[in-house]
């Protein structure tokens, strides 16, 4: 049996001597430049939030830097849509496959049948998940999606960074050829407006928060959507199955199987240099290391969990 107690006890012990040393390979990569917003944060971030079944936090570094969610929140929406949809409509429009391309890649929705996106955390999937979620329009779309981002993450609002927004919106050319695409293969449905849909997705992926905020959200995850600290039943727990089985296969883009030997720990991560994590039953993780490897994963982040991971046993595997 686990003592969460004692591996609690070194990472406090050890995790400072960790980061300094992941921190290293931030100099490895590169900060998000193609949105323009991004491209002024500091490189050599680095910063975790570990965080038990009740609340307890180890956290280490630069964890008071707020960054936006980006390409983690894909995993939220997908959970939204199943809640609102149910699997069979959810899946009617978007896959359950690896790609082995690119985040933003738009080659085999040509190249192979049906034409869906492969699926929901590449961002033609998240773009057709996000026309899923049910609401009226763009505005209540956001409410609803943002209302339960900040539910998973404890309760205290969650806000859109309209500077990110405002910058994603104005330089998104490839996810616009994208959406309409996918507007082109009937993906998107003849009531579905590109434009709207993009507002959306491009205003979930610029939801702020912080590495402890991440980490409650991941901890629900850890939990089978269950919130350890109220006891709440927050997701149905077999979307919380589909949701991490997709993190495990496609939740490090086209680096996934790599992480999934080195660290073996369903993940996500965002191009803001954001890595959500989870270690089943026990602990929910948020990191922060903006610099990137050319396959858009934090450097420093991706380093630093395969440390803690390889050390604690935490692989699935």
């Amino acid at each position: 049996m686990v003592d969460v107690q004692e591996e609690l006890k070194q990472l406090r012990e050890h995790l400072p001597a960790w980061v300094e040393a992941s921190r290293l390979h931030a100099a490895k990569g590169k900060v998000a430049g193609y949105i323009p917003e991004l491209a002024g944060t500091p490189a050599n971030a680095l910063g975790i939030t570990v965080m038990d079944a009740s609340g307890e936090c180890v956290t280490v570094g630069d964890c008071d830097l707020n960054f936006t969610m980006q390409s983690i929140s894909k995993v939220f929406t997908l959970l939204l849509a199943l809640m609102d949809r149910g699997e069979e409509a959810v899946f009617a429009k978007v896959g359950m496959e690896p790609s082995g391309d690119d985040f933003n890649s738009i080659l085999k929705l040509e190249l192979v049948e049906p034409g869906i996106p492969f699926n929901p955390l590449i961002n033609a999937g998240a773009i057709a998940v996000t026309s899923l979620i049910a609401g009226s329009g763009p505005a209540e779309k956001t409410e609803r999606i943002t209302a339960f981002f900040s539910r998973l993450a404890g309760g205290r609002p969650l806000v859109c960074n309209e500077a990110v927004y405002r910058s994603e919106a104005a330089t998104a050319y490839r996810n616009r050829s994208i959406a309409y695409f996918l507007k082109e293969n009937n993906v998107l449905e003849a009531h579905d407006d590109v434009e709207e849909v993009l507002d959306v997705y491009f205003r979930h992926c610029a939801i702020e928060l912080t590495c402890a905020q991440l980490a409650r959200m991941a901890l629900v995850l850890a939990h089978a959507g269950r919130d350890p600290l109220t006891g709440e039943a927050l997701i149905p727990s077999r979307y919380v199955q589909i949701a991490k089985t997709f993190m495990v296969t496609c939740g490090m883009y086209n680096a996934s199987g790599e992480f999934a030997i080195r660290a073996g720990l369903p993940a996500k991560s965002g191009v803001s240099g954001g890595i959500l994590a989870l270690v089943p039953n026990r602990y929910g993780i948020g990191v922060i290391g903006p610099a990137l490897n050319r396959k858009g994963n934090s450097t420093a982040g991706v380093h630093l969990l395969e440390t803690l991971s390889q050390h604690f046993g935490w692989s699935l595997f």
